[in-house]
């Protein structure tokens, strides 16, 4: 329709597009009252004129357009049901002409117009938000068609595979839940942005190309084209940029920061990529930065979660009271259990497993358990994920101690122990120990976890989340392959003491200036007090076994930078992903991310990692003449060629995902090795010069005379196997 009109023009409150006879003015016009003056124009009805969930008493008898994606349809028998579902939410639309529906499965896009009427008392759905009214539908058109056959059901998509769910992640991010997440996750960042901002954080992007530094993991390296055998690194955290910042002058950073780690995936990380809240301050100490930390952790989690928060100030726990403590630098302090120290009380008992060795103890209340529970955890204790050699345990009942060790305690000690550990009537007393100190303050926090869980003794209270901070970690560690010593966390930390610290004779005796934020059980940030001392700076690399051009080359642009005058500063990093699995209460960390790799770090929607042309290796100097690799390689004299294969071994390891302990591994490399002498003995053999000795003997069938008889069982063959399925051998998959 196209007319001219006068002074003014009234539009009815539905929504429509108008376009205008003056070239490239399109406006778009919402629902209510607009005036327009002096126009030629043209309606164009849009897709809808409310959302899904919007509809409500207050519209029944009005004429609307819904638009959405067919979620279920319900025939019952001459009349026909339809949930349309859109990004809000569900709407009930009641279709009588069945000629509507043609060509419509679900998940097909649809628009829909009708009029809005009050459902009957009976069919009233108090569990939707839509629930009293309903859209009986007299037009439909079909946006996007689908097909009958889906991969899962939307609404069941979460108990589908992981592998097909990344398959058609489309379609997996149609559930609710699933979409719930991700807008939850949206809000918690706007929401950290602005609680950034209004404590005078400047939001600064940092490079997504940079160079390769050692940080801890495996960068991910992009060929440059314009310089050929040099690359790029995705930079596994915004570290030396943030620093750099602070040394530029500004006072304080933050950004939501993508970090790039070849790492692989757990239940709580994603492989290769996630993304932090960085913040860097220019001038602050150890406790301002943790008080701005807490600060925006607090009250995000107020705000997105009914849960019970820690309240402020977070507990301050050294890493020695955590590790004693909880058996772990990332205590569940949901968790009531508490290990205690018994390597002095069991100096002077007669119990040699015991004897000159760290001992570690735990008190939990096992009454009503059965022999079973006990036998279960002696399997855990001696299974592959903690190692111990055993688990001894003891129970006081009626006042007396009964188990396998206490008849090596007499009275005193027994009555010495009470005091010590606490232990009270029915309850268990559980020993821990190993040769190492540190191996044995983690096994006893294995055994504590096992001890608390659901299964076990349901300990863990699910209505809170508690946090707490750990604090000075030793700055350095001793490489148990090497004797090294080595950086415990981040290099550029700030040792405790100073110079003066590290000019002590113990470097493992250092503390640094690090600290993480822990959430129950898991770590959510980690940060620092940063080296700015240029001099501080070289010893303490030194210590590590870095020389001072090493140091420089590493690390240039710092090591540069420190030189013109750096501020002190100090910084954080807490995790956006973990964050938003917490507040989601989501146990794997797919189920917070738009796009996820798989645990194989594929991406199976888009088929990545994929091959590439000949063509685009060539522009970056991989392939062909202008291999730039294969020059550096044999411009190095001496160095292992580039072209050269992996070990087979290696390739034999890798192929079958074998994890072998050392011990296995060199007891296999000698079999390689010994097969591989072997293979270039038989390969140095002239056989060219040699007379041929090949005589054709005539061939006949003989058919044999005797009964064929099986000289084994099936059982008595499958006594051997490693692992049995039904009746045959189990063996691995050689490739997953």
């Amino acid at each position: 329709m196209r007319e001219f009109f006068g002074a003014s023009m009234r539009v009815a409150p539905r929504a429509y597009i108008f376009m205008f006879a003056r070239p490239g003015e399109y406006f778009d016009v919402p629902r209510g009252f607009c005036f327009f003056k002096n126009y030629i124009w043209e309606v164009l009805l849009m897709y809808r004129t409310l959302f899904c969930n919007d509809i409500r008493d207050e519209h029944i008898g009005r004429t609307v357009q819904l638009a959405g994606w067919v979620d279920v349809v319900r025939d019952h028998g001459g009349v026909i049901f339809i949930d349309l579902r859109d990004y809000t939410g569900v709407t009930q639309v009641v279709v009588h002409d069945e000629s509507l529906l043609a060509n419509v499965n679900r998940e097909t896009v649809i628009s829909v117009e009708g009029v809005v009427e009050k459902r009957a008392e009976e069919t009233i759905n108090a569990k939707i938000a839509t629930g009293e009214v309903e859209l009986v539908a007299s037009k439909l058109v079909i946006l996007g068609k689908s097909h009958n056959m889906l991969p899962f059901e939307v609404r069941a998509s979460r108990q589908s595979k992981d592998e097909l769910r990344l398959k058609y992640r489309y379609l997996d991010l149609r559930n609710p839940k699933n979409h719930d997440n991700l807008v939850k996750r949206s809000k918690i960042i706007r929401f950290l942005r602005d609680k950034m901002e209004g404590k005078n954080f400047l939001d600064v992007q940092t490079p997504i190309l940079t160079a390769s530094s050692p940080e801890g993991a495996r960068d991910f390296l992009v060929p440059s084209r314009k310089h050929p055998g040099k690359f790029y690194a995705l930079p596994q955290a915004p570290q030396q940029f943030k620093q750099l910042l602070m040394v530029s002058g500004f006072d304080r950073y933050f950004q939501i920061a993508p970090c790039f780690r070849d790492e692989d995936a757990r239940a709580d990380r994603s492989p290769g990529e996630f993304y932090q809240l960085d913040f860097e301050m220019a001038f602050a100490t150890q406790e301002e930065v943790l008080d701005v930390c807490e600060d925006v952790i607090y009250d995000t989690f107020k705000t997105f979660s009914d849960k019970k928060v820690t309240p402020k100030p977070f507990r301050r726990i050294t890493y020695a009271e955590s590790m004693m403590k909880y058996g772990s630098d990332k205590p569940d302090l949901r968790n009531p259990l508490i290990i205690c120290d018994l390597t002095e009380f069991f100096s002077d008992v007669d119990f040699p497993a015991f004897k000159g060795k760290p001992v570690r103890g735990i008190v939990a209340d096992c009454r009503g358990k059965s022999n079973k529970f006990f036998e279960d955890s002696l399997k855990f204790a001696t299974s592959s994920e903690v190692g111990l050699g055993g688990l001894g345990y003891i129970t006081l009942k009626d006042g007396v101690f009964a188990g396998p060790i206490a008849k090596f305690l007499s009275d005193a000690k027994k009555s010495e122990i009470i005091d010590i550990t606490g232990v009270k009537e029915g309850e268990t007393l559980f020993f821990i120990c190993d040769d190492k100190k540190d191996d044995t303050e983690k096994k006893a926090g294995h055994i504590r976890t096992w001890l608390a869980k659901k299964e076990q003794l349901d300990l863990i209270r699910d209505d809170a989340f508690e946090f707490c901070f750990i604090v000075d970690f030793p700055m350095y560690e001793i490489d148990e392959e090497t004797g090294d010593t080595i950086f415990t966390h981040n290099p550029f930390s700030m040792p405790q003491g100073g110079m003066e610290a590290l000019l002590g004779d113990d470097p493992t005796q250092v503390l640094a200036y690090q600290y993480d934020l822990v959430c129950n059980g898991i770590e959510l940030a980690s940060g620092a007090v940063r080296n700015h001392d240029i001099d501080v700076m070289k010893k303490a690399f030194e210590i590590a076994g870095y020389s001072e051009d090493e140091l420089k080359r590493r690390f240039n642009a710092l090591y540069t930078a420190f030189q013109y005058g750096a501020p002190p500063h100090a910084g954080m990093a807490p995790g956006i992903d973990r964050m938003v699995m917490l507040l989601t209460d989501e146990e794997k960390i797919l189920d917070v991310i738009a796009f996820p790799l798989n645990g194989n770090a594929q991406d199976l929607l888009l088929g990545a990692p994929s091959e590439v042309t000949n063509q685009q290796l060539e522009d970056v100097h991989l392939l062909g003449s202008t291999n730039a690799l294969a020059d550096r390689q044999a411009a190095m004299p001496g160095a292992k060629r580039h072209s050269e294969k992996r070990s087979t071994f290696s390739n034999a390891q890798q192929l079958n995902q074998l994890a072998l302990t050392d011990e296995e591994e060199s007891t296999m490399q000698g079999i390689f090795k010994a097969m591989s002498e072997s293979e270039a003995a038989l390969a140095s053999v002239d056989t060219e010069n040699v007379e041929e000795m090949i005589y054709v003997m005539p061939m006949t069938n003989v058919l044999r005379e005797d009964e064929r008889v099986q000289p084994f069982t099936r059982e008595s063959l499958l006594e051997g196997a490693p692992a049995r399925s039904e009746d045959s051998w189990q063996v691995p998959r050689l490739v997953k």
